[in-house]
């Protein structure tokens, strides 16, 4: 996919799962049952033991089927190594504008974190694809709508705070995308081995984010 494919994937799937795990195997499993629920867009963070090995044997297993990017990315340097690895995207948890330029230079998507309108802008000006709203439970569905109202050209991604009481909400605030972690893929999920149940939690965002777009 090149980058306008992948933004397109990412908005158009709605949700992004952040993933963190103790093994590259229980990622993998994690991933395809998720995938079998609809959630295309997966975030693997760098504190994932592992996580440029996890990357690179993600992305080769799954092509274009699903869209595997590097999350809590803090550097360049960690970026670049993140997009030579197989990212189709990179999130990071702060504003750098060294790690925009950098995926700009890969012609991959960036998603920094944000949390004032200053921020926003200034991530969108540097070149960001989205920015990343954390932590969104801070100010919640408002907040987006209050940055969104002078901004109305950001896609905004909340991360924290997003489950299925509060994905619809989101959605209809002006959200491009959610950003879910825990309340789709848990630890306790994956050493229990209960693929059934995170299938289900992501068809259940889904279809949360079709009803806050009113489909």
């Amino acid at each position: 996919m090149n980058r306008t494919e992948k933004l397109e994937l990412m908005r158009s799937t709605g949700v992004i799962a952040i993933m963190r795990a103790n093994s590259s195997d229980q990622l993998i499993a994690a991933a395809d049952a998720i995938s079998a629920g609809g959630v295309r867009v997966i975030e693997v963070t760098m504190t994932t033991p592992g996580a440029l090995g996890v990357i690179e044997e993600a992305t080769s297993r799954y092509g274009d089927s699903v869209l595997f990017g590097a999350g809590s990315v803090l550097d360049a340097e960690t970026a670049r190594a993140a997009i030579l690895a197989g990212a189709g995207f990179v999130v990071a948890p702060t504003l750098k504008v060294a790690v925009i330029e950098l995926c700009n230079r890969y012609s991959i998507p960036a998603m920094p974190g944000i949390f004032t309108p200053t921020e926003a802008l200034t991530a969108w000006e540097a070149g960001a694809a989205m920015v990343k709203l954390f932590p969104a439970s801070i100010g919640g569905p408002d907040l987006i709508k209050a940055i969104k109202a002078p901004l109305p050209q950001l896609e905004i991604v909340p991360v924290g705070g997003v489950d299925l009481t509060t994905a619809t909400d989101f959605i209809r605030a002006g959200s491009a995308a959610l950003g879910v972690g825990s309340s789709l893929v848990s630890q306790k999920l994956l050493d229990m081995g209960d693929m059934g149940e995170l299938t289900r939690r992501a068809e259940a965002f889904i279809a949360a984010v079709k009803a806050g777009r009113g489909k």
